[in-house]
């Protein structure tokens, strides 16, 4: 919840989604139409980081949390790329 609330702070509009697994949320999300996907796990409570899912090339990269609101609006604003977002992490496929 504290994810969501710096984000909605920022302007963003935020889904919060904890129904079912991940990869069903990801395709709940991608149906939507939403560009985006931030996943919160057990890595961010200790190491304050969160996963960011593409959802056109299905890349995700590792961020820390408290760039979260700069990264997205440079992000959305066509100043980043989405491999500027963080550590891009490899594909289990």
């Amino acid at each position: 919840m504290e994810i969501r609330k710096l984000l909605t702070g920022e302007g963003f509009t935020v889904e919060f989604d904890e129904t079912g697994s991940i990869g069903r949320r990801y395709a709940r999300a991608d149906e939507a139409g939403i560009p985006l996907g931030i996943t919160i796990d057990y890595d961010t409570l200790t190491e304050e980081t969160v996963t960011i899912r593409d959802r056109d090339s299905w890349q995700q990269v590792r961020t820390r949390t408290k760039d979260l609101p700069d990264l997205l609006h440079n992000y959305f604003r066509g100043k980043a790329d989405f491999d500027d977002l963080g550590t891009l992490l490899k594909s289990s496929s």
